[in-house]
């Protein structure tokens, strides 16, 4: 029997989360599906929710091949669904086709990426269609990040388009996603406004062609972020952190910018909506919000989800996009690494408290076949 060994992440009953390294048979593809040999899978921070994210950091340790935390009383109720079952993580990956069923022959030793959970394993056993049928020349380690960062990044052009916007603020922004986005942007003639935290990140969005970057640690940093908004009449943002004040400053700054450039008197504020959609977490305290109310009424915070944009745009236009990715995934989609990993390494104490951090410039990836 060959084996398949993959990470998984199980909340017990006795209110502990534990990661481990499981081993399963290897599956065999039905007549429409593919077996992929996994040579390359990022830890994205949306991995982390399922492979940490109940898990309390402070009570983190090894024992007997596994990663144990605690899981806070206060949280156990949400994990009934959860409780006892090993769930296989990790969201997108790239391998080369080792089988494929009677309906797939074509796919036979292509490198593919593919999103569809549990990927990292050594090997995944998935439809034919679900993946993404890269160029000749193009190595797995090259489009192990196809999906997540690629169309999330193509997805906030998208929805500024649907949405009637004309310019976007992101934050971040100098992660994987938002050099992607930055690049897009310059290609597409799409005015951006970057938020950043240090000036290293500022240097850096500049020397791949951004215009407008903001360093949020600076004393003038509402003024800068109004003065780029007031020019790029932006209305739309997309934000990584998720709490503290953030969001509401961008919608402050987008109400002085759009009171600047409005040519009637509204006692309600401008009358331009303002949005801030959410789709990341790294700040986890609460939205912060000024009590003053000082970006008007024509204003909203949402959240930002992946699958059900993909959803929403329909099967053409996910296509168009994923041709997009695959034709560029070397320059526009390109993503940098610090380390790579195996899939006992990922589990290494060390290891995983840096990529817990969720730091800018400390993206992994995890070679299970390594």
């Amino acid at each position: 029997m060959s084996l398949n060994k993959q990470i998984t992440s199980t909340v017990t009953d006795a209110g502990k989360l534990e990661i481990a390294i499981t081993e399963s048979e290897r599956p065999i593809p039905g007549d429409d599906e593919v077996l992929i040999q996994i040579e390359a899978t990022p830890i994205n921070p949306s991995d982390l929710g399922l492979l940490i994210g109940p898990g309390d950091i402070n009570t983190l340790k090894a024992e007997d091949s596994k990663i144990i935390m605690g899981v806070p009383k206060a949280i156990m109720g949400a994990m009934k669904p959860r409780l006892n079952k090993p769930m296989p993580v990790g969201n997108e990956g790239s391998g080369v086709v080792i089988e494929a069923g009677a309906n797939a022959q074509e796919l036979m030793g292509k490198v593919v990426s593919v999103v569809g959970g549990g990927m990292y394993s050594q090997y995944r056993c998935l439809p034919a269609a679900s993946c993404i049928v890269m160029n000749e020349g193009t190595e797995p380690r090259d489009c192990a990040s196809s999906f997540v960062n690629p169309l999330t990044a193509l997805g906030m052009v998208e929805t500024m388009k649907m949405e009637g916007h004309t310019a976007l603020v992101h934050t971040a922004a100098a992660s994987n996603l938002g050099q992607m986005l930055v690049k897009i942007c310059v290609d597409d003639g799409v005015q951006l406004v970057n938020i950043v935290r240090k000036q290293e990140h500022v240097d850096l969005l500049k020397s791949i062609g951004a215009e407008f970057v903001c360093n949020s640690s600076d004393d003038d940093f509402m003024e800068q972020l109004t003065s780029a908004i007031t020019e790029t009449k932006a209305t739309l943002a997309f934000d990584a952190t998720g709490g503290g004040e953030l969001a509401g400053k961008i919608l402050t700054c987008m109400e002085v910018a759009a009171r600047k450039n409005a040519t009637e008197y509204s006692p309600y504020g401008s009358t331009e909506h303002k949005q801030v959609y959410i789709y990341g977490a790294l700040n986890q305290s609460g939205i912060s919000l000024p009590n003053n109310r000082s970006f008007g009424m024509y204003w909203g915070i949402g959240g930002f989800l992946l699958t059900p944009f993909l959803g929403k745009i329909g099967f053409e236009k996910v296509g168009e996009l994923q041709a997009r990715v695959a034709n560029e995934i070397k320059t526009t989609f390109a993503s940098n690494y610090t380390q790579e990993v195996s899939l006992e390494e990922a589990l290494s104490l060390e290891s995983l408290m840096v990529y817990a951090k969720q730091a800018t410039g400390e993206k992994f990836l995890i070679n299970p076949n390594g």
